[in-house]
């Protein structure tokens, strides 16, 4: 069941991200209002559960021990410090006594790439999980037969 256990924690990873990336885009074009901080892109920070240390420290002259695997996890959100995109709008209600108003920066089009890739890892391991699934049920199929 190992396989299926790490594919899940990377399920819940690559659902996490394209949250993030959900809240990126749904907010590209917000603005910063009275005492409210202007929204920052948000990435999401992941990596394995265990010490990459312990991989190396368990490694056999075949490869990593597959017993110190246990999957991924989200470390955090991070928020970028690239600076506001300043955009010249003298009409809006918003805008600074030169006529500017500031909003996020962020990139469209490497969201969407971002989301694309997210939405692939996700698929990916849905069909780990059937793969191990299938894998799992042919063993119990020739346990019963001996």
């Amino acid at each position: 069941m190992q396989a299926i256990e790490i594919s899940r924690s990377a399920l819940d990873v690559e659902w996490r991200r394209l949250e993030v990336i959900a809240e990126n885009l749904a907010n590209i074009n917000s603005v910063r209002s009275g005492s409210t901080p202007l929204y920052r892109e948000r990435h999401l920070v992941s990596g394995p559960r265990s010490q990459f240390a312990s991989f190396l420290n368990s490694a056999s002259s075949l490869g990593i021990n597959a017993h110190h695997l246990t999957g991924v996890d989200i470390y955090g959100v991070e928020e970028s410090e690239s600076p506001a995109r300043m955009v010249h709008e003298p009409g809006n209600p918003l805008a600074d006594a030169q006529g500017m108003v500031a909003y996020p920066n962020i990139d469209h089009a490497a969201q969407m790439l971002q989301m694309v890739k997210t939405a692939r890892a996700y698929e990916a391991n849905i069909v780990v999980m059937n793969s191990a699934r299938d894998m799992y049920m042919k063993a119990l199929d020739l346990g019963r037969r001996s």
